[in-house]
């Protein structure tokens, strides 16, 4: 039972689970008012397990499309070390898609709709003929799209409908100008991490993306111009973030971006691009910057 639970964990690529678990909590914080928290803890909770189980359909579904790719790649991942045969991965992940989109319509509309939508560029991101993520700039844009706007927008707006807070044909009408501008930070903020993720996934994957032809930035420039293209990004979304605090005078959010800024460069200064080592943990490091700026906002919002 235990070594079953474990493969799991491993298939569903657990830095993903975490950043969809803290990015939706997050979102939720920041959709209702402090009092409201607990009252609509259902609700968190049936958002919680419909994003955990798109999550796993759409990092599974690339694992089973990627088998070959991946036993160079990432032999580390179940099918590719053989530890799960595709019969039960594919029964995991449609498994997952079937739980995912009959709770999210059951929850709410705009949740079922935001669902169906992930889902279907998920597909598209790692299904041939389309198959987004041989091409860095589609595999880039999809990924932004998801996680920079789909899921910070999308899921505010479902929370703030779901609690009565939001008419939806109101903010139709004016969908910008509905929204609170920390989220918009947020999501700023996001949709240049999200750039950089698509480009920085390929830095300890350039053997397998070469014999298969993927088109990543990578493998068509260098990585160390994906590297600093993509560290630009970042820094410039943090020099952003750390304005916006300053104008204002947010100084809890300003203070938690100035340190996240200097401990990304040096991150960034640290790694070493000879060592695939080094580029493998310089990756999953920046995750922790993707989940810590959901935690500053999270705790923004509860704390003021």
């Amino acid at each position: 039972m235990l070594r079953a639970l474990h493969i799991l964990w491993k298939f569903s690529r657990p830095h993903t689970i975490i950043g969809s678990v803290i990015s939706i909590c997050t979102l939720y914080l920041l959709a209702l008012p402090a009092t409201a928290y607990s009252q609509y803890s259902g609700l968190l909770i049936s958002t919680l397990i419909v994003g955990v189980t798109c999550n796993i359909f759409i990092v599974g579904l690339n694992q089973i499309i990627d088998v070959e790719l991946d036993k160079i790649n990432k032999p580390q991942l179940p099918l590719a070390e053989g530890s799960l045969t595709l019969r039960k991965a594919n029964m995991i992940i449609y498994t997952c898609l079937v739980i995912a989109l009959t709770l999210a319509f059951y929850t709410s509309v705009v949740l079922g709709w935001l669902i169906v939508i992930i889902c279907l560029i998920g597909i598209a991101y790692s299904v041939p003929p389309i198959q987004l993520k041989r091409h860095h700039l589609p595999a880039a844009l999809s990924i932004t799209v998801v996680r920079g706007v789909l899921v910070n927008i999308g899921m505010f707006v479902h929370f703030s409908h779901a609690t009565g807070q939001l008419d939806l044909a109101e903010w139709f009408a004016s969908p910008v100008g509905g929204l609170p501008a920390p989220l918009l930070v947020l999501t700023g903020f996001v949709i240049a991490f999200s750039v950089a993720i698509a480009w920085f996934k390929d830095l300890p994957d350039t053997e397998g993306d070469a014999k298969f032809e993927f088109k990543t930035l990578a493998i068509l420039y260098s990585p160390k111009l994906a590297l600093w293209v993509g560290s630009g990004l970042v820094f410039m979304a943090y020099v952003a973030a750390i304005i916006w605090a300053f104008q204002s005078d947010n100084r809890y959010l300003l203070y938690c971006h100035l340190i996240a800024w200097i401990l990304f460069m040096v991150n960034v200064l640290k790694v070493d691009m000879s060592v695939p080592s080094s580029v493998t943990r310089f990756y999953m490091i920046f995750w922790v910057f993707f989940f810590a700026e959901y935690l500053f906002f999270a705790s923004w919002a509860m704390i003021y």
